[in-house]
């Protein structure tokens, strides 16, 4: 018979401890450790079980085997994973609720031309079928269960032998071997570990979809990111339309490329260039507005900065962001007051990122100062005007990585003008593109170009 013991596991970083205890001794969070029930079945000797021995092979000796990825009918979703889906891989996509992540494995799992099983332990079958003909992608070859026992679903994937497997959500899955609920950490490290055992042994790839924390991160134990080939994270405001798909680990391609989609009444549509859908709609006259030449991984981006600089109401001013760093904003602010002598200690200063995005390039900072220093004065800066560059403590314009891309995005896109900083210019050929370089080096020259 299987023994039961208890133990004491860490929410967060999924260390067990004999003993309850206030704090992890691993990862040092609070509260974090809960009772859970472990099976725990008779030790078998060596002579009790057959064993297949695999010798070690000298690193020469091991084919290299290219193995041809699975196209998911979705570019953006293709460029994010390197090219497509690897046969026996696992991927991990986590999304704040509601983003978009079952929208998009469902699309998937309609539009491919494999044989797919999607398992849903959120859903019944009859809302995911709802949801199909809303999407309007076909039915492909997919098949649905509404499940949340793995030996059930494990049971199932041998019956049908799926060429794609789709797990909505992990966390609602549930190991009959363990006592401990769903979602807890032996469950979620459990019923990870069997399915990748299952698709490396069918070559056959897997798409977990993941809750995630109050925090951002994906929830259950930080070993889950570690069984999986890939980690994606879906990003992007609920209330708005654009979402990004990026990688945070990826065995198989690059983390650098990004993926963006529009969320629309049937599904999440692939934005082949987000520049134009992202920059400035508004008329020319408007003040606060400056246009950003970003790159997200490798991609170049034009986005719009808009600021808004008033009178401070209350006592305390306000600094508010959407879309950027509120501490990287205040830093800017200190040093417009420090170095350029513009006086914003009794403003309320409120910055947004068009589009619902959230931006860390630090080359967003000369675009940010742009739209600051314009709402200020409320003189508009040209709508043809774009900014690349960061900007020091000491009011220096830092030069800026992939600046070639940067500047062939602002040409593709009408623009006329670029500022970005002096030491970039000296690593480029002006003579390919068709804009005014505007050398800038130092915070207090900005004014100048914009305004004369």
């Amino acid at each position: 018979m299987a023994k039961t013991k208890t133990v004491y596991l860490c929410q967060s970083c999924g260390v067990d401890s004999a003993k309850w205890l206030g704090r992890c001794p691993s990862c040092g969070e609070w509260n974090t450790l809960v009772e859970q029930r472990v099976s725990k079945g008779p030790v078998r000797s060596s002579s009790q079980e057959k064993r297949t021995m695999t010798a070690p092979q000298s690193i020469d000796e091991v084919r290299s085997e290219q193995v041809a990825r699975i196209d998911l009918r979705n570019g953006e979703f293709n460029r994010v994973l390197g090219g497509g889906i690897v046969p026996g891989s696992m991927i991990l996509i986590g999304g704040e609720p509601g983003i978009g992540k079952s929208t998009l494995a469902l699309q998937v799992a309609l539009q491919i031309d494999k044989k797919t099983l999607y398992i849903s332990g959120e859903e019944s079958p009859q809302q995911i079928k709802l949801r199909a003909d809303r999407l309007g992608a076909g039915t492909g070859q997919c098949s649905v269960l509404a499940e949340t026992s793995l030996q059930v679903i494990i049971d199932q994937i041998r019956e049908i032998r799926p060429e794609l497997l789709i797990i909505d959500s992990i966390q609602t899955l549930f190991s009959e071997d363990l006592e401990s609920a769903p979602g807890t950490v032996s469950q979620v490290r459990d019923c990870a570990a069997r399915l990748l055992r299952e698709a490396k042994e069918n070559h056959m790839p897997v798409v977990l979809i993941g809750h995630i924390t109050k925090d951002g991160s994906i929830a259950g134990p930080k070993v889950l990111e570690h069984i999986v080939d890939t980690v994606l994270q879906f990003e992007g405001d609920s209330h708005h339309l654009y979402r990004i798909l990026r990688a945070s680990k990826n065995r198989f391609g690059s983390t650098s490329e990004i993926g963006v989609f529009e969320m629309t009444g049937k599904g999440l549509r692939e934005i082949i260039n987000p520049s134009e859908l992202l920059i400035n709609q508004q008329p020319p006259d408007l003040s606060g507005s400056a246009v950003a030449a970003n790159v997200e991984g490798i991609r170049p981006i034009l986005i719009e900065v808009q600021a808004l600089v008033s009178s401070a109401v209350y006592g305390t001013p306000q600094r508010t962001s959407t879309g950027f760093d509120t501490k990287r904003l205040s830093m800017l602010l200190a040093v417009l007051e420090k170095r350029a002598n513009f006086k914003l200690a009794s403003k309320d200063v409120f910055i947004n990122i068009a589009g619902g995005l959230r931006v860390d390039d630090p080359a967003i900072d000369l675009a940010v100062v742009a739209a600051i220093l314009s709402s200020t004065v409320d003189i508009p800066v040209d709508q043809y005007t774009c900014f690349a560059g960061e900007i020091g403590l000491s009011g220096e314009i830092r030069p800026v990585h992939r600046i070639e891309q940067r500047l062939g995005e602002a040409d593709k896109l009408g623009m006329k003008r670029i500022l970005m900083p002096a030491f970039n210019r000296k690593r480029i050929d002006a003579s390919k593109f068709n804009l005014e370089i505007i050398e800038v080096s130092r915070v207090q020259e900005i004014p100048k170009n914009l305004f004369g």
